[in-house]
């Protein structure tokens, strides 16, 4: 399974949009490590954007 592909997957589960059979298919067919990693990555990045949108909300 490609990058991208887990990188769309991730982002749909962020969004709570994501169909079943898309869901069911990226855990028979992708690596439990590449979708953690990119959610660790994805959240990382969510934080972040939320502390700068906050920080420059405050000025």
């Amino acid at each position: 399974m490609g990058l991208w592909k887990v990188v769309k997957s991730v982002l749909a589960a962020f969004l709570g949009v994501q169909k079943e059979g898309r869901r069911r298919e990226d855990f028979e067919s992708g690596k439990p490590a590449n979708f953690i990693i990119v959610g660790v990555i994805m959240t990382l990045m969510l934080v972040v954007l939320v502390a700068a949108v906050a920080t420059l909300a405050a000025r």
